[in-house]
């Protein structure tokens, strides 16, 4: 779809439906400083990924005091991991520019699966320190990882990246920077406008005119996605039936969405001809869906040997010292039995809430019932006995008539 051109380097246009926003990139300014949407956007997706993720700690069997050094570590890593990752594929761009470009991420620059990768990787180093179990905080991790991503993805919305090649659909786009981009590092051949093979425009070699074509919105692809994945597997992580489903089932659900939305982008990371990411893409997707199926047949043969974290004598006693140490309770005397029940503490889902609710009302019913039972048993002792009263009187009487 060939598209007007825009001069305006801050206006987004989506013309099937018709909206334009003009939206600055910077949302305001300290002095000689200058604050950018792009970081705030990625600080509000991070910090409702934190909301969600730590009142369900003890859902996994994790101790949430324990969890937030690993947390605390992992978001350093992760946005560490996210600028070295485009650094290291993207280094034309930033050789010999010094150390300053290299930290600077205000105009955008981070990839996510170094932000993955890094997360990871200092996450679970602190978590081996601080003996925190790393499956069970790797699937409460993930849900965290799909805010982020769904919220964060919207940064790339203002900075007018992260955009792919020609598009036609109803939510296709187009933008002064993004037509900019296109224009600066596209080539001529055949009255085409080329840009990594693809694409971009039409020009006409006579009078030297130009058109560009409408984009794919790639951010918003994968934001949508993720943030569906976060409904889906929210719900299925209460219903887990090993440690590390979660984490896989993720990797295969954000692995087939960036295999496909990566293969339509303009802006890739490339290593010869291959696609980074659309490559670690296939090879996730390819290697989570193998370990899914074989766990889940591992654990059909022999379910005794998948024993949820949550449900361990070990979980229930670092939960009951952390609960006592806040309390100010001491931590002797904790004897916790094998035998004994112990359900996760839950009482933030619905679920749980209505099957509460639903308990109580059955034990109301029956203490109802109960109560009703006993009183029809006194009123029948009572008929008896004003019954044998009466049969005695009535002998008394007839002795005396005698």
């Amino acid at each position: 779809m060939n598209v007007e051109r825009i001069t305006d380097l801050n206006e987004i246009y989506f013309p099937k439906l018709g909206w334009r926003f003009h939206i600055d990139p910077t949302a305001f300014t300290i002095g000689n400083f200058s604050i950018q949407w792009y970081g705030i956007i990625i600080t509000v997706g991070l910090i409702l990924a934190l909301v969600y993720c730590f009142p369900k700690m003890r859902r996994f069997g994790l101790d949430a005091d324990r969890t937030i050094d690993a947390v605390i570590g992992g978001v350093i890593g992760g946005i560490i991991g996210a600028r070295a990752y485009y650094v290291i594929f993207n280094w034309d761009e930033y050789k010999g520019r010094g150390l300053k470009a290299i930290v600077d991420t205000r105009q955008g620059g981070l990839a996510i699966y170094g932000g993955i990768i890094g997360a990871i990787a200092v996450g679970l180093l602190i978590c081996k320190i601080r003996k925190v179990k790393f499956l069970p905080m790797l699937d409460i991790t993930v849900l965290g990882f799909l805010i982020g991503q769904g919220i964060g993805r919207w940064g790339n919305f203002v900075n007018q990246e992260a955009f792919g090649t020609k598009c036609s659909n109803l939510f296709c786009m187009t933008g002064g920077t993004v037509q900019r981009y296109l224009l600066d590092n596209s080539t001529h051949l055949d009255g085409d406008l080329i840009l990594n093979g693809y694409a971009v425009g039409e020009y006409e070699a006579g009078n030297g005119a130009i058109e560009l074509f409408a984009v794919h919105p790639c951010f918003l692809y994968e934001s949508l996605w993720c943030l569906l994945g976060f409904l889906i597997l929210s719900t299925v992580s209460k219903h887990r039936k090993f440690d590390g489903q979660i984490l896989l089932m993720y990797l295969a659900w954000y692995g087939a969405e960036r295999f496909v939305v990566e293969g339509l982008r303009t802006d890739s990371l490339y290593i010869g001809n291959i696609r980074v990411s659309q490559a670690l893409s296939a090879v996730l997707f390819v290697t989570s869906v193998i370990l899914l199926i074989v766990m889940f047949f591992r654990r059909k043969r022999d379910p005794e040997s998948f024993v949820l974290y949550a449900n361990t004598k070990e979980s229930r006693q670092l939960i009951e010292e952390s609960r006592r140490r806040r309390m100010g309770v001491p931590l002797e005397d904790i004897h916790l039995d094998d035998d004994d029940d112990f359900v996760p503490d839950d009482s933030d889902d619905d679920d749980d809430e209505d099957s509460d609710i639903l308990g109580d009302d059955d034990e109301d019913e029956d203490e109802t019932e109960a109560a009703a039972e006993t009183d029809e048993d006194d009123s029948s002792d009572d008929e008896t006995d004003e019954t044998e009263t009466d049969e005695d009187d009535e002998s008394d009487e007839d002795n005396k008539e005698e």
